[in-house]
């Protein structure tokens, strides 16, 4: 008696209540692309920040004396959802290379802080941190490692649950001068150089093309399996890694698959990156839009840095953030009126349509924006997640732009499309032909009237 196996084994014959010999190693393909595709999803957050280091030490020719700062559209065009507004100062770094690191932050308007590879938050640091934006020294330790034995108390210490980790952080001044003595002030070093550390220097991508973005194919892989030879190993993980064990994926053993797994891997990570967009653009957590009338929704779905649910840990919802972005903070979660951020996500029109770069569009934003610093509306391309590459050279407008143009009652519209709007180039961001694209409308400092929903964004709506 011959039978047929459902679902995507679908067709198999069987050799009465077991499969046929010859049907064997299809059944164990099958169970070796679900193990890709569930260990893609996995792996988002790990793979992002291990891409984005080799950015930095392989095409900015960044050290671990170093810090990235990324000033200009064109320094920002690889980084995933990027503010366009204020710069960003970061580097990556390996615990178990510099031993104990020491970083020095100076007074002044600063909003930052640690991670791990994971984009779990160590420490917040400036003004959401201990030192409340008045600065001082930090020390980051690896997991299992112990303070040093002569440390004094001008140290916060920052116990890391992993061993590499990303330090940056932005400066809120407006004013550019302050701003770059802020930056300059800034000192990373071990701290057995602590009496003679090298200078820290400033480093810029210097218009050199390049990308954050999860890569595609088996370099995803081969990201995940260089950057886990010096990271450590979580309880939490231990059955993914068991999947990746038969990927050819292991501690201390090279990555190097043969035909079969090659073709596995690279079917593995296409149809999980489908999986990842599916639920990154299409989200379908409790949460819901943030007015019911209304396509926006909050970007960030995790409920906190340690990833961790009532009874579960955040799997999916960690897998939509790190997809569309990078790092988290409780800062850009605020629930303080006046105090971090707030991210809005619009992901289609009003109509539940895909946002379409060769369409125009028009954003209404009310009068009385509640948000104490400023607020801004960016464009980022899907397939990158980064800001639009255009020739206009901005995915942006805000309230920081002195030519922006509001309507008699405070209120401001933004047009978005291919070309510029009558009224003229303004208040308008243009998109790209054969593009998709999503927006994000980020609230500095959101005041009360966000948090009670009393103030409601337009939906991005198309006009042609």
């Amino acid at each position: 008696m011959v039978n047929e196996l459902p679902g995507g084994l679908g067709g198999l014959l069987m050799d009465g209540d077991l499969p046929a010999r010859p049907a064997i190693p299809v059944i164990f393909d099958e169970l070796d692309y679900q193990f890709a595709c569930q260990a893609y999803l996995w792996a988002l957050p790990i793979v992002s920040y291990a891409q984005w280091k080799t950015q930095h030490y392989n095409v900015f020719g960044a050290t671990s004396s170093d810090l990235v700062r990324y000033l200009s559209y064109q320094d920002r065009l690889g980084l995933i959802t990027a503010n366009a507004t204020t710069p960003y100062i970061l580097n990556f770094f390996d615990l178990s290379e510099t031993g104990p690191l020491v970083i020095e932050l100076p007074p002044g308007p600063t909003a930052g802080g640690v991670s791990d590879f994971w984009q779990r938050e160590v420490g917040a640091m400036g003004e959401m941190g201990p030192d409340r934006g008045e600065g001082g020294k930090y020390i980051v330790l690896a997991p299992g490692v112990d303070a040093p034995a002569d440390l004094t108390e001008e140290y916060r210490v920052l116990a890391s649950s992993g061993v590499n980790i990303m330090f940056g952080f932005r400066t809120l001044d407006p004013d550019p001068a302050r701003s770059d003595e802020l930056v300059h002030a800034v000192r990373i070093y071990p701290y057995e150089r602590r009496a003679d550390p090298a200078p820290t220097r400033i480093v810029s991508p210097d218009g050199k093309a390049w990308s954050g973005d999860q890569p595609r194919g088996l370099e995803y892989w081969r990201r995940l399996h260089q950057i886990y030879q010096s990271e450590v190993i979580e309880e939490r993980d231990r059955f993914y890694l068991a999947m990746l064990k038969q990927l050819g994926i292991e501690k201390g053993k090279p990555f190097e698959p043969d035909d079969r797994l090659t073709r596995i891997l690279e079917q593995g990570a296409a149809a999980g990156e489908l999986m990842a967009q599916a639920n990154t653009f299409a989200k379908r957590f409790d949460q819901g839009p943030y007015w019911a009338d209304r396509a926006w929704e909050q970007a960030i779905v995790l409920d906190n840095s340690a990833q961790r649910g009532n009874g579960y840990d955040e799997l999916l919802e960690r897998a939509s953030w790190f997809y569309e972005a990078v790092s988290f903070s409780v800062a850009m979660k605020s629930t303080t009126p006046g105090v971090g951020q707030a991210y809005l996500g619009s992901y289609t029109d009003g109509n539940g349509d895909w946002l379409d770069g060769a369409r125009q569009y028009t954003l209404h934003i009310p009068a009385h924006v509640p948000a104490k610093l400023f607020w801004s509306a960016t464009v980022y391309d899907v397939a990158t997640r980064c800001l639009i590459d255009n020739d206009q050279q901005r995915g942006d407008r805000g309230s920081r732009d002195p030519e922006l143009v509001a309507n008699a009652d405070g209120s401001v519209d933004l047009h978005f499309g291919p070309t510029a709007p009558a009224s003229g180039e303004t208040n308008w961001v243009q998109t790209i032909p054969g593009k998709h694209w999503f927006s994000y409308f980020r609230l500095y400092g959101p005041l009360e009237p966000y948090f009670d929903r009393t103030w409601k964004l337009g939906d991005i709506t198309p006009t042609a």
